[in-house]
């Protein structure tokens, strides 16, 4: 199985408001850069849609890394957020829906695919890659924010 280091990193002008999300996929040598952008959304929905950008790129199960400086993404999975959602038909502990259920499961859906190890870096501080992330990220709001573009 290939093992492929992802970085991701979401972006948002306001909160909500126009948002980008940034992603680096390395492997064997070779690095690619991803990023996107949303007219009006909220910077965790930016974050999680990194991550699932970042997986679907992917053409076959690999062993993940997946790095990001979102604590709501990685604690999601670390801590199990996740499974308890599904097994309360996607309720929280409060009995409240779900916030972002539509992404959460469609990044479910990706992480069965793949194997992933997932890591928490510190934002904004000395990651090259987690850096580069969140300048794809901005760039992507500043490229087209008012456009209306998805």
């Amino acid at each position: 199985m290939k093992t492929v280091v992802i970085y991701t990193d979401g972006a948002c002008s306001g909160n909500p408001g126009p948002g980008g999300w940034g992603a680096i996929l390395a492997y064997g040598g070779e690095t690619r850069e991803l990023s996107g952008f949303a007219p009006d959304t909220t910077n965790q929905r930016m974050e999680l849609m990194a991550a699932i950008r970042a997986l679907a790129r992917l053409k076959e199960p690999c062993r993940v890394e997946l790095y990001s400086d979102s604590a709501y993404l990685i604690n999601a999975f670390e801590r199990r957020w996740v499974d308890n959602w599904q097994r309360n038909g996607w309720r929280t502990a409060q009995k409240e829906p779900v916030a972002n259920q539509d992404l959460w499961r469609e990044l479910v859906v990706l992480t069965e695919r793949h194997t992933v190890v997932w890591h928490k870096v510190k934002g904004h501080a000395d990651d090259p890659r987690n850096n580069r992330c969140d300048e794809l990220a901005r760039a992507a709001v500043r490229r087209r924010a008012g456009t209306g573009d998805d």
